[in-house]
Order: C-alpha cells, then sequence, then structure tokens
C-alpha cells in the first residue's frame, strides 16, 4: 500500500511548513543574499501553485511527511519543492516521491537546485538524472522556469532522461505523401 497521495487545497499549511523545516539544511550553504526566512511564504507556494506545480504528498498516520511538485511546461515535466521533514528523512520518503512522479510522466523531467546543495543533486543522481553541461543549464532555466540571474548563477540542472543538447520535444516526420 501506498502513501503518496495528491495535496489537496486545504494541505496547503502542512506543505508549506514542510518545505520551510526541510529548507533550513539551505541555511550558511546557499549563497546569504538567497537565503531568506522563511524560505517560502504562503503567497510564493499559492503563486507556484497557480502556475501550475501539482504536489505530491507522503502520509504517515494520517499527516504529510514529505512533498514533491511537479509542473509540465512545454515539453518536459519540472520537478518542483521536494522536501521531507528532517525527523523522517533517510526512510526512502524521497525515493518513494520521485518514483511515483517519473511513473507518472512519459516525459523528459527536469530538476533545479543549488549547486551547493551536494546532497539533493547525489540524490536525483542516484536515481538517473544527469548534469546538464553549464551552458545548457541556462538555457534550460531560462527557458523553463522563471528565476533571477542570481540564481542561474548559484544553481544545476539535471535531466532524465540525460540532456543531450537538443531539443525536449520528439519530433517524427508525417507519413502523409
Amino acid at each position: 500500500m501506498t502513501n503518496i497521495r495528491s495535496c489537496r487545497a486545504n494541505d496547503r499549511a502542512a506543505i508549506l511548513s514542510i518545505i520551510n523545516a526541510a529548507a533550513e539544511a539551505y541555511r550558511g550553504v546557499i549563497p546569504a543574499d538567497r537565503w531568506h526566512e522563511p524560505y517560502m511564504r504562503q503567497d510564493e507556494l499559492n503563486s507556484e501553485i497557480a502556475a501550475g506545480v501539482t504536489f505530491w504528498g507522503h502520509e504517515d498516520d494520517g499527516a504529510l511527511v514529505g512533498v514533491m511538485g511537479m509542473q509540465s511546461v512545454r515539453d518536459v515535466d519540472l520537478i518542483r519543492h521536494a522536501y521531507v521533514l528532517p525527523s523522517n528523512q533517510g526512510r526512502g520518503i524521497g525515493d518513494g516521491l520521485l518514483r511515483y512522479l517519473r511513473q507518472s510522466s512519459t516525459r523528459r523531467m527536469l530538476v533545479g537546485t543549488w549547486d551547493a546543495a551536494e546532497w539533493a543533486i547525489r540524490f536525483y543522481r542516484r536515481h538517473g538524472f544527469e548534469l546538464v553541461s553549464p551552458a545548457r543549464k541556462t538555457v534550460l532555466l531560462k527557458t523553463y522556469w522563471s528565476v533571477p540571474d542570481r540564481q542561474i548563477d548559484t544553481s544545476v540542472v539535471l535531466a532524465n532522461p540525460p540532456d543531450d543538447g537538443a531539443p525536449c520535444f520528439i519530433w517524427a516526420p508525417s507519413n502523409s505523401t
């Protein structure tokens, strides 16, 4: 039995609590000018959801303990805001959420994270995501995300399947004569 479910409107406070608790790992790691408290505000979460981020959660004993969002943008699916409560980390919750979202998608998946968040990069690489080149990272971040240049400078992008620099869509010629 899976403990993964779609998050509902009444889960927003729990989603925010999980994100902000787990994001404490970034404090002192990411550039100081990128850190703010809280890490995510309610209006930011609302904006992300309004922009199409769908959150999935792992529930234990009726309470959300981990969340991961997915956002379809153009021809790819973005993994967004993947966090597990610190007291529940190391139990495979993030693994399960990512596996669930990967099985739900037939498109290339991209994830952006801080270049200093080595633990996050290792997590995604364990799941078959590969780092794209710095030049390709900039193109992808400007194409699929809305982030400031300073964040682009301090981020990485990982792709699954690996990104070869080609457009993410698949083109097939028509069979018409």
